[in-house]
């Protein structure tokens, strides 16, 4: 019996040729427009109607159904409101690990399953074999750091089959093999559903201007004003406008003092740390053995270090710079990815 698949289709090339290619291995495949964002950013235009222009004309070339779910409403509270919450807290949270936990494997992959799919699929860089959570063959394109929220029944439902291409042009190549609308458009950048604008402007605009207050250096001195701790992450360099030579790092920042904390320093203690505590932790099948020879990314991209995980803390082989609260931290063995948890404050280590 052929199998439906319902897939994400996002307007761009990777979801497209993830369409061409499951119905060409003969499944019956539905295309689907999720519509999670369609507000206007003060002079920068949310581009959901041109990506939806675009995946729907991709399903007219494949002769697929295509279908739009309009999830804005659950976007908003699930992934928005999060954010806006977090940075408000003082931490710095990734909107697109929350995205893939709340909305694409749990509404979409619900919706789906509820509209006559067996399977759902997405443009993701990651491979999936039985229900685990897989490094796509293009290490540099790898989605895992992403993925390593969602559940094990949810991969036991979904389909990633661009996840064991080595390399992008190989995908546009397909593209372009079955002549698809999207085989040149460039790949979206900045915040998963705000398209290009930064997020100093997104929050602006849904916090409005912040109050001032005191950035102090390694000496403990004010050497200048910051336009709101909310909008500073640690490690930051840039956007601090503090003049006179060297330049500064955030090292830390108090919301209750509203105070940012910076050094000239790139070996400043404060910037390292060999220990993380963690929280929410999330394994895709069960917790990794004690003793377990573990690797760890503590952002996307970061190299993998090796690391030792004590209950919810981690000790690294190395010192990471920057460990920033609200991120997360992402475990492997091998090629597998396991798990993680986020990174709920850095012990003085």
């Amino acid at each position: 019996m052929v199998k439906t698949v319902f897939v994400g289709m996002s307007g761009g090339v990777d979801s497209s040729v993830t369409a061409a290619l499951l119905k060409e291995q003969g499944y019956n495949v539905v295309g689907v427009y999720m519509k999670n964002w369609s507000q206007d950013l003060p002079g920068m235009p949310c581009t959901w109607q041109e990506d939806y222009q675009d995946a729907k004309r991709v399903a007219v070339q494949l002769g697929i159904d295509f279908k739009v779910y309009d999830f804005e409403k659950q976007y908003r509270q699930k992934v928005v409101d999060y954010m806006v919450d977090e940075y408000k807290a003082g931490r710095t949270p990734n909107p697109d690990i929350m995205c893939n936990q709340e909305i694409k494997f749990k509404l979409y992959l619900d919706t789906a399953l509820g509209d006559g799919a067996d399977f759902i699929a997405t443009g993701h860089y990651a491979r999936i074999q039985d229900g685990q959570l897989y490094q796509a063959k293009n290490a540099e394109k790898d989605q895992t750091y992403f993925l390593y929220r969602v559940t094990q029944s949810a991969l036991a439902k979904s389909l990633m089959p661009i996840g064991k291409f080595k390399t992008k042009a190989e995908v546009r190549a397909i593209a372009k093999k079955f002549g698809l609308a999207t085989a040149e458009k460039k790949d979206s950048q900045g915040i998963c559903f705000v398209g290009k604008v930064g997020i100093k402007d997104f929050l602006l605009h849904e916090l409005g201007p912040q109050t001032p207050g005191a950035i102090i250096d390694q000496q403990s001195q004010e050497i200048g004003q910051h336009e709101g701790a909310i909008f500073y992450t640690i490690g930051q360099r840039h956007g601090l406008d503090v003049g006179g030579g060297l330049p500064y790092y955030v090292t830390g920042k108090s919301m209750a003092k509203n105070e940012v904390y910076v050094t000239t320093d790139l070996q400043d203690d404060s910037l390292w740390h060999s220990q993380v505590v963690l929280t929410d932790l999330h394994w895709i099948a069960k917790p990794p053995a004690p003793g377990s020879s573990l690797k760890v990314r503590m952002r996307y991209r970061s190299a993998l270090i090796n690391c030792r995980l004590d209950g919810a803390t981690v000790t690294l082989s190395d010192p990471v710079r920057a460990v920033t609260a609200g991120q997360s931290a992402v475990f492997y063995q091998d090629e597998q990815c396991l798990g993680g948890g986020i990174v709920s404050k850095r012990p003085l280590a």
